[in-house]
C-alpha cells in the first residue's frame, strides 16, 4: 500500500460515510489480497432472521461459506415437485444436511429420506491431482455429533458410515431429487457423480460445493470430465460451487476475448 493510500485509508476511517467505508475496505482488501473482489453490502438475505439463526447454530454467521449455504437453501426449492430421496456426500458437521432436511420436511408431495455418506474420519489421502491444500484426515467430525445436531430430523435420516464409494450399494435401487457433494478431492467426487448421475430423477439437481475452487482442482476436473459427453454442464456459481439439473441441456461456457465483435 502506498503512503497516499495509507493516509487516505486513515482519513476515511475517521470520516465513516458509506462510500468512504467501502473505499477503505477496498484498499485494505487490495493490500492483503491483490485480486480479491468485494461484494455490495446491501443484500437482503444477509438480514434474513431465520437464515441467520441457522448460521449462528453452526458458527457460520461470520464465516466464509454463507453464500453457498444460501444458494443451497434456494436451489433445493427447485426440486419440491421432483420425486426421489436426497443425499449428501461429505457431511462434516451436518450444516448442509440440516438445510436439506428442513426443506424436504416441508415437501408434502413426497415422503423422502435423506442419506448421509461420510467416513467421519476426515478426507482420504489426496492425490497429485488435488494440489497441496488438503491433507488426509482434514475435516473429520464424529458421526455421533452429526446425528445429534440433526436430531430434529432423525426420522428423515439414514447415515451410511464408510469411505466413498463403499456404502453406495446401500441405495443402488433408489433414485434422487437432490444430491449434494462436498468431498474436496478428485476420486470421491468422481465416484459420487458416476454413481448418482443415472439415479437422479429428471428435473433433479446435483450440487457440488467445491466446484470451481483453486483449492480443490481435482473436484472441478472430476465433474467436467464426467459431464464432457453429457447434455448437462455445470453452472458455476459466483461464490464457488456449481450445479446442473438432470435432463436440462446446458450450453458450454463461452469466454469472449477483447478482439471478438458482435455480428
Amino acid at each position: 500500500m502506498t503512503l497516499y493510500k495509507a493516509v487516505k485509508c486513515i482519513r476515511n476511517f475517521f470520516s465513516p460515510t458509506e462510500t468512504r467505508k467501502l473505499s477503505n475496505l477496498r484498499m485494505l482488501a487490495e493490500f492483503q489480497f491483490k485480486d480479491y473482489r468485494l461484494t455490495w453490502p446491501q443484500m437482503n438475505w444477509w438480514y434474513d432472521q431465520s437464515f441467520n439463526a441457522y448460521l449462528q447454530q453452526f458458527g457460520e454467521k461470520n464465516g466464509f461459506n454463507t453464500h453457498r449455504k444460501w444458494m443451497l437453501w434456494q436451489l433445493i426449492r427447485l426440486v419440491e415437485n421432483v420425486p426421489g430421496d436426497t443425499a449428501e456426500c461429505g457431511v462434516y458437521k451436518g450444516a448442509s444436511s440440516w438445510l436439506i432436511c428442513a426443506a424436504i420436511r416441508n415437501h408434502k408431495q413426497f415422503k423422502r429420506v435423506h442419506h448421509l455418506f461420510d467416513s467421519y474420519e476426515g478426507l482420504s489421502e489426496p492425490s497429485s491431482i488435488d494440489g497441496q491444500h488438503w491433507s488426509a484426515g482434514d475435516l473429520s467430525f464424529a458421526e455421533k455429533q452429526v446425528l445429534n445436531t440433526l436430531g430434529a430430523f432423525k426420522r428423515l435420516i439414514i447415515s451410511h458410515k464408510g469411505w466413498i464409494p463403499e456404502r453406495f450399494d446401500d441405495v443402488k435401487n433408489s433414485f434422487f431429487s437432490f444430491v449434494h457433494v462436498d468431498v474436496d478431492l478428485y476420486q470421491p467426487t468422481k465416484d459420487s457423480i458416476e454413481f448418482f448421475y443415472d439415479r437422479i430423477s429428471p428435473g433433479g439437481l446435483f450440487l457440488c460445493d467445491d466446484y470451481g475452487f483453486t483449492t480443490c482442482p481435482g473436484v472441478t476436473r472430476a465433474v467436467d470430465e464426467y459431464l464432457s459427453d453429457k447434455p448437462e454442464k455445470m453452472i458455476s456459481l459466483d461464490a464457488g460451487g456449481g450445479f446442473f439439473i438432470k435432463g436440462v441441456n446446458t450450453g458450454n461456457a463461452i469466454i469472449y476475448s477483447n478482439g471478438d465483435k458482435n455480428e
